[in-house]
């Protein structure tokens, strides 16, 4: 599915734009795809031009469909750093040869975001029985596959708990990004919907108006970490720490952190800071958590070939318990 997306964005502009080279005249930063690409482009631009002036290499924005062609980019180096959502950056480290280097804070300084389902207002679900009662008359607008508050952590608080497999529990089933959905459940286009507090954050910045007259929060998720940038380990050493060293002191330090801090207004952020891979473990325990749930509830797998299946989950948990435990015990 990855391959044949970024084979599809080869014939896009925005796979056109040079990859890095050895002189480092240029670096594509991916973002990925949450709402639409001139949104996007308009809170992005302002910081990426910034970095451009800061590192002294030309920076242009990457953007694609979906976030498997963000992933994709990196994998081939058509993208040298990104903004992901933890899940896909779990991808991009995994198959893409990513390296987290810092992750964002929001307006109010959490450490992260939640992930909410949401439906309108005005319409017929007013609470999250409702959903569970009523899912096989409903449509339903879940998230991007490789997205951490649309599919991983609804997939294991939200449906794995109740043992629902959303795809075929729900009358419709159709995947948007966060914007989409947060509109779709206001328009009443679907019945329910997954996005995240940044989305709904973003909407009142770019309106002026409170989604909650719009919406009702049916369900939130707990704290998701904050989202984290990604580089390309095989950037030159001294590329990485000027890249660092701008997001890390970017709105804090220097004359013109005033002017900076305005730009972090548009994205709903306060800066960044440092942070690596160890970021990502919370969201792989919670990914393979979910994989476990699909596993023991899969009526089409033998006897013999769950218990295998579950054993190979069983040993990764364990190992990423070692991981976490020994996190904790240097913190």
């Amino acid at each position: 599915m990855l391959r044949r997306t970024f084979c599809a964005l080869i014939a896009t502009a925005a796979l056109s734009a040079p990859a890095f080279a050895q002189d480092a005249k240029t670096l594509n930063f991916g973002i990925i795809s949450t709402e639409s690409s001139s949104n996007l482009r308009s809170a992005w631009q302002p910081v990426i031009d910034d970095l451009s002036k800061a590192i002294g290499v030309q920076v242009k924005p990457f953007f694609a469909s979906d976030y498997a062609g963000i992933i994709e980019g990196m994998r081939f180096n058509k993208v040298q750093m990104a903004w992901y959502g933890n899940l896909s950056a779990i991808e991009a480290v995994d198959r893409s040869q990513g390296e987290v280097f810092a992750h964002v804070i929001d307006k109010d300084g959490n450490p992260g975001y939640w992930s909410v389902l949401v439906a309108a207002k005005d319409g017929k679900v007013k609470s999250l029985d409702d959903v569970l009662k009523n899912g096989k008359t409903m449509s339903y607008g879940a998230g991007d596959p490789n997205s951490t508050s649309g599919t991983a952590v609804p997939g294991y608080y939200l449906w794995g708990a109740n043992k629902i497999d959303p795809k075929s529990f729900f009358k419709n089933f159709r995947i948007a990004n966060h914007e989409t959905n947060l509109l779709s459940a206001m328009n009443g286009q679907v019945d329910v919907a997954i996005t995240n507090t940044e989305a709904m954050e973003r909407y009142r910045i770019n309106t002026g108006k409170s989604p909650e007259e719009k919406v009702r929060v049916l369900w939130k998720s707990p704290l998701i970490p904050a989202d984290p940038l990604v580089w390309r380990a095989d950037l030159p050493k001294d590329l990485k720490q000027k890249i660092k060293a701008f997001f890390v002191n970017y709105g804090k330090t220097g004359p013109d952190a005033a002017q900076e801090l305005e730009k972090l207004k548009t994205l709903s952020y306060k800066g960044f800071v440092d942070s690596d891979n160890t970021q990502l473990l919370p969201i792989r325990q919670i990914s393979l958590a979910g994989q476990r749930a699909k596993i023991e509830n899969d009526t089409t797998l033998s006897a013999e070939a769950r218990q295998k299946q579950l054993a190979e989950i069983d040993g990764k948990l364990a190992e990423l318990a070692k991981q976490v435990a020994s996190v904790k015990s240097q913190q």
